[in-house]
Parts: C-alpha cells; structure tokens; sequence
C-alpha cells in the first residue's frame, strides 16, 4: 500500500456517517425526480402524445413519430454530459447537480402546460421536442454527477452498495411516474384522460423538484473533488483529458451500457406499445409494467417495486463477490431468458406477464442495473471521473437505448408482427456488453482514487 493511497484510505475513515446519509439520500431522491421526469415523456409517448402532438392517418406513424421524439432525447444526452460533467469536474458535483435538477423541473412542467396540434399546430410537436431535447441534456448532466455523490462518500467496502442506490431512482421515478398515470387514467374517461388528465404528472413534478432543491443544497462537496482542489488537479478541459488517456475506459463503458439500456427500455417502454398492440387496455398494461400499491389494483404488480431491494441486494453482493462476477451473470441470464419473455407476453395471460416482467426488470435486469453506475465510476481517476463515466453512459444510452423502442417497433412491422428479431437485437446488445466487461478490471475494494 503506497503513502498516498492509506492517506486516502484514512481519510475516508473520517468521513461522518451523517454525511455519508445524506449524501446517499441526495443521490437517491434527486435521481428518483430526474427519472421520473423523462419517463413520465416515455410513457406518454407510448399512450398519448402520437395522437395529441404527432397526428397521422396512418397510427403507425403517428407512434413511430412519437417514439422518434422519444429518442431524439438521447442523441442530446451526451452533449448534456459534457457540458455539465466539465463543469462538475472543475467546479464541482454539487452545483452541477442542483442545476441539471432545476432544469428538468422547468422542462417537464412546461410540457405539461403545451398546447397541443390541435391548438397551435405544428408549433406543437416542435416545442414538445424542444423541451424533450432539454429533458436530454438535464439528464446528461445528472446521471454522472448523482452516482458521483453517492460512490465518493461511500466507504471503500460498501461502494457498490451505495453505488447501487442512485440507480433505484430509475424504478422508483419510472413506478412513481407510471403509478400516477395509471391512477389518473383509470379515474377520467378516455375523452377526460387525453384532453387534459394526461397533464397533471408532469405539472406535479414541480413539488418533487422544490423538496429535491432542499435536500441537494444541505449536502457538501465529496471527498473525492474537495482531494482535486486541494491537489490542484481539476483539468482545464477534462473532455480533451478524458480521450487523451482514457479512451480505452470510454468505449468499453459504451459496451458496458449496452445491455442496461437496451432491456430497461424494453421493459420501461417497449413493452406498453407491444401490450397495447396485443389488446390489453390502457390501465392495464400501465398497472402491470409498473407499481401496484397493493390488492387495490385488480393485479399486484410488483416489477419496478421489486427492483429496488433487489438492486440493493446485487450492489451488496458485489462488494462481496465482485462487480463483474454480478454483472456477467445478469447479462448471460438475459440472453437465456428474453426469448421466453416474448412468448409470455403473448399468452393472453395477465399473471404469465406479470412473471415476464417480475423476472426480467426486477431480477435480471436488477444484476447489471445496479452495477452500471459503480462499474464505470470506477474506471476513471477523480479529475476526469466525472466527465469519463458520462461519455460512456450517455453515448451508449443514445446508441441503443434511446433507439431501442423505434427499432423494435420497426422490426417488428418489418417481420410481420414477429417478436424474434426484436429478442435477437436484445441478445446482440448483451454480447457487446460481455465483449467490454472482458476488458474491464474488477475494482471491487480498492482505494477509488488510487488511479
């Protein structure tokens, strides 16, 4: 053990644990906002906004529309890590991310607010994009800046475990989002839900945004970067730092995300159309992809609700047995398992899909979901962590998971209606993933700043 890593390592050990808490539950909720803010855009798009902001003759395009906006999102999304993750590895975590959460607040309450074609014409698909594109760099910045918040305070032998709770945000923000739709579209009429109840999410996120402001402003700079300052290594313009001596690391992220971001999409978006499509009403479908508050609900649908202790529980595990011992073998499973996936859905069974969905999201995806976030901020030293993690994320999230509705969609058109090539795209997704964690080091334990 070199001098400076047990300085580092004695450091951590000063850490309050009062700190560590509140940094953890900052991480946790300020995710939980952003996500259910751009999933909230998700589901719309999936049940609404084709007809309301897209209109076609043909409901075919006015979904692929849709589903495109959707998307459009994600190609911003890397530009949105840049900006802020060089901003967060020169200034600061922290001032990032009460930025990146104000202005997703702005973004989605305006959506909520947006005349429809109706009403303005074609202004209206225009602004919603605009706003959906904004949503994109919010979230750009967010992703990078929330995981950093929670791995830096972490203790070195919990890592993954608090690595692991910034990524719950993405199943509770999706269950809260789709929980409050479902709600409403179960209350209003049909004529009700679409000319204005479909507004009242994105309206309420305003309240979620003001109580995530509060708690981010009480947290402290992490560890990590107030070492950077004190080291005088913050980097002028860590994005050129980044590809200069870390290009390796970036791509093998962008491998690495591609099997998180392909089946979470599947299953958070995807599967709302294919359902749809094969008849099951609106409410549902919504009940059944994501939360059920308990025997309420016709079906207790536990997907995105047992995600979450699940990931908790892989994230432990993985600072016991290692990241990419978890990660690998969430990744085999999914191959194994999306083929009979499909076939369920197609069942006509509303039980057999709430098993495709228990397993599939809460369990399988839980093993790589929970692990993405502290695989890759362990890839790259403090100076440029931010801004590394980011690119690799965000640029695998715009390569496959933004797309991934619309390619499913189109192959599915393409082949006759046929599940298979959209299960193959998923095994395709996976085997990348496999290629980059063969390259990727286990960092389970180790000192995080001792690059």
């Amino acid at each position: 053990m070199t001098d400076t890593t047990a300085a580092h390592i004695a450091k951590e050990d000063m850490i309050p644990d009062a700190d560590r808490r509140r940094a953890l539950w900052g991480s946790a909720i300020g995710s939980t906002i952003e996500w259910y803010d751009y999933f909230l855009y998700g589901t719309m798009s999936a049940i609404v906004f084709g007809n309301l902001f897209f209109p076609s003759s043909d409901p075919v395009v006015s979904q692929l529309l849709a589903l495109t906006s959707f998307a459009l999102a994600f190609v911003i999304r890397p530009f949105g890590g840049v900006i802020f993750a060089h901003i967060g590895d020169r200034i600061g975590r922290k001032k990032t991310l009460v930025f990146t959460l104000g202005l997703m607040g702005f973004s989605t309450v305006a959506m909520g607010l947006l005349p429809t074609y109706e009403t303005i014409g074609i202004m209206a698909p225009i602004l919603l994009t605009l706003l959906r594109l904004l949503q994109g760099v919010a979230l750009g910045g967010e992703w990078g800046g929330g995981v950093l918040l929670a791995v830096e305070y972490s203790p070195r032998k919990k890592r993954g475990f608090f690595g692991a709770v910034p990524q719950t945000g993405a199943v509770i923000g999706l269950a809260l989002g789709n929980l409050i739709t479902a709600f409403l579209s179960s209350i209003f009429s049909d004529e009700a839900f679409l000319a204005w109840g479909w507004r009242i999410p994105f309206i309420l996120s305003i309240v979620l945004v003001f109580v995530g402001m509060y708690i981010r402003n009480r947290i402290d700079e992490t560890p990590s970067f107030r070492r950077v300052l004190e080291q005088n290594k913050a980097k002028r313009v860590p994005v050129v730092e980044t590809f200069r001596t870390h290009s390796k690391e970036v791509f093998i992220a962008i491998g690495t995300k591609a099997v998180e971001t392909s089946t979470f999409f599947l299953y958070a978006t995807f599967t709302i159309q294919y359902l749809v499509g094969l008849g099951y009403s609106r409410v549902s479908v919504l009940n059944i992809v994501l939360l059920a508050a308990g025997l309420a609900f016709h079906i207790v649908l536990l997907a995105a609700v047992l995600a979450f202790p699940m990931m908790l529980y892989f994230g432990k595990l993985s600072d016991k047995i290692g990241r990419k011992k978890v990660f690998v073998g969430g990744t085999i499973a999914i191959m194994v398992w999306i083929l009979p996936y499909f076939w369920l859905l197609n069942q006509g069974s509303i039980w057999l899909i709430a098993l495709a969905l228990l397993v599939g999201m809460s369990i399988i995806w839980a093993t790589y979901g929970a692990m993405i976030g502290t695989v890759l901020a362990e890839a790259f030293p403090a100076d440029i962590r931010y801004t590394g993690m980011s690119l690799g994320y965000q640029l695998g999230a715009a390569l496959v998971g933004g797309p991934m509705p619309l390619i499913a969609t189109a192959l599915m058109v393409a082949y006759s209606g046929s599940y298979i090539p959209v299960a193959l795209f998923i095994m395709g997704c996976a085997a990348i993933s496999l290629v980059a964690m063969a390259f990727t080091k286990d960092r389970t334990g180790v000192d995080l700043d001792a690059h």
